[in-house]
């Protein structure tokens, strides 16, 4: 389960933060994940709460922004959302594309009491 690497990277982003802040804790955590990054929900959900148990995130709320994956075509340039990493082009049926976003994993901001 990568996830669990996952949330320990994002606790020591977390940590690193704090320092850098002079804070104990976080009220909220705002994170961007793409829906072609590989996360798998249900096992983030299970590795957050025994990652984050006595850190700096323990009692953060966490806001998840779900990052549509968007596509161009490379042949007719039709930009289109896309939902696994080898859809190919509704207009022409193209499997060449150039992804536009939905790869994203990221701490987007780290909010204090």
């Amino acid at each position: 389960m990568h996830e669990m690497s996952i949330v320990l990277g994002i606790v020591k982003i977390a940590e690193t933060e704090a320092v850098k802040a002079g804070v104990d804790a976080f009220a909220a955590i705002d994170l961007e994940i793409g829906n072609l990054s590989g996360v798998e929900w249900e096992a983030l959900d299970f590795a957050w709460q025994a990652a984050v148990a006595g850190s700096v995130l323990e009692k953060a709320e966490r806001k998840i922004h779900n990052i549509q994956a968007k596509a161009r075509c490379s042949d007719c340039d039709h930009l289109y959302d896309i939902h696994f990493i080898h859809d190919n082009c509704p207009k022409c049926g193209s499997f060449l594309k150039s992804i536009l976003q939905g790869k994203e994993l990221r701490v987007k901001s780290l909010d204090t009491f």
